[in-house]
């Protein structure tokens, strides 16, 4: 232990893989968000934290079972000439439940369906229910990063430091992020559109159909971009008192 602390190297190494976590944390972030909007006002906090830290304790688990996640890139069986391997499932029912679940919430606010209405009647809102999405989507996010630390650190406690910081990144910025979508609507379907768009990209992966990711961020960046312009001007046409 002390000399990882005094290997520049393992200093390195620490702060590559921390970034990485961060970076593709990004998009379940955004989901941790959609999902506990469903929930009531007074246990969203609480399910953010919560689901973050049993998120954190699911990749964990992952680095702990290195031989096993190593077999994960084996071909189970071929579909249409195409190897699938257990990554590959977990990739595509990912993207498959994040294309459903996307396309859901943006029905939703399309029809304009009353949040307090759909947080009474609709059985998938339960806190357990949420926390679940949570943790199972986590996987899914986090499974080529985790894959990826393995290739660039030999040790263990590196990696599982890198994911303690980049949980700790996580549970800083998750409430401001969540209330921030929560405030602004055309947000929220800015962020609607990054599950469907992140669902498509794991849909492709898992069938060998590779996307570079900095396509897809960068997609996500840009648009971002915009509507955060769109947000200034219509903040300073109403503090002008000039129409929206």
């Amino acid at each position: 232990m002390i000399a990882l602390l005094t290997d520049p190297q393992a200093w390195i190494t620490l702060i590559t893989l921390s970034a990485i976590e961060i970076v593709l944390g990004i998009d379940n972030l955004v989901f941790i968000s959609i999902a506990v909007s469903k929930l009531p006002h007074a246990t969203r906090e609480k399910a953010r934290r919560f689901g973050i830290a049993v998120a954190c304790i699911t990749r964990i688990a992952l680095l702990l079972t290195l031989a096993w996640l190593a077999g994960l890139t084996d071909d189970l069986f071929s579909l249409f000439g195409q190897g699938i391997s257990v990554r590959d499932l977990v990739l595509i029912l990912g993207g498959v439940f994040l294309l459903v679940k996307g396309t859901m919430e943006v029905r939703d606010l399309v029809v304009g369906e009353a949040e307090e209405e759909d947080i009474d009647t609709k059985p998938m809102n339960s806190f357990w229910m949420v926390i679940a999405q949570i943790a199972v989507i986590d996987i899914v996010f986090s499974l080529d990063s985790v894959i990826a630390a393995v290739g660039m650190a030999n040790q263990k406690i590196i990696m599982v430091l890198a994911i303690l910081l980049a949980v700790g990144v996580m549970l800083l910025a998750s409430g401001p992020l969540g209330r921030f979508i929560d405030r602004n609507p055309t947000i929220k379907m800015l962020a609607l559109a990054f599950i469907v768009l992140v669902g498509a990209y794991l849909v492709l992966e898992g069938f060998g159909m590779h996307v570079p990711k900095g396509y897809i961020y960068g997609a996500m960046g840009f648009s971002a971009a915009v509507e955060c312009l769109n947000l200034w001007a219509k903040r300073n046409a109403r503090r002008r008192g000039l129409p929206e």
